[in-house]
């Protein structure tokens, strides 16, 4: 009689045990489809080193808008304090990330246009405490270019423009002042027409 019991207990336990087990979770449904099904992620790294300590570095370029005097003219902050998710006047960029020497931005998506993923990183780090080295680094999906040569001039094009940025940073970094036609022209923003 007490096997009997012991078994009832026992078969009545694991009842109980099954009934407290959660249910098997939902089979997830699949992501949607890549907009680029291929996409080509190509990053561009680039530095200049300059003589000032950073402090003084980050100080004359590193606000959201020195872009306007180091690299593309008649910048405007749209929205936003230069925290997370300002907006500057410059290709509607969004301020994504920023560190005390640092700040990464992405471009906003655009109706009718393909989106690269286009990320841009500024930052500078000190060698001593009398030199900095600068860093701007850039991100983007280059797949929807034609070919291979199409990547390639796309890339040195990039290269080109913001090494001249870091040109001028530093100049200005040093206490110099920037010769006439320094600055980059406005991007062209691309449109739905294309």
């Amino acid at each position: 009689m007490k096997s009997v019991a012991l078994l009832s207990v026992l078969m009545f336990g694991a009842t109980a045990l099954h009934a407290q087990q959660p249910a098997a979770p939902a089979a997830r449904p699949a992501p949607a489809p890549l907009q680029v099904p291929n996409p080509h992620y190509v990053s561009i790294p680039m530095h200049i080193d300059v003589n000032a300590p950073v402090d003084k570095v980050w100080a004359r370029i590193g606000k959201y808008c020195d872009i306007g005097e180091w690299g593309i003219p008649n910048c405007k902050i749209l929205s936003g304090e230069g925290d997370f998710g300002t907006v500057r006047s410059i290709g509607n960029e969004i301020l994504v990330a920023k560190t005390q020497y640092s700040y990464t931005y992405t471009q906003p998506v655009r109706d009718g246009v393909t989106y690269n993923l286009y990320h841009g990183t500024l930052e500078a780090r000190a060698l001593t405490p009398t030199t900095t080295r600068i860093f701007y680094t850039l991100l983007f999906d280059n797949s929807m270019l034609a070919d291979d040569a199409a990547r390639e001039k796309d890339i040195a094009n990039r290269t080109a423009r913001f090494t001249k940025m870091l040109g001028n940073m530093k100049i200005l970094c040093e206490g110099g002042t920037l010769p006439p036609g320094s600055l980059a022209a406005p991007p062209v923003i691309p449109s739905a027409t294309r």
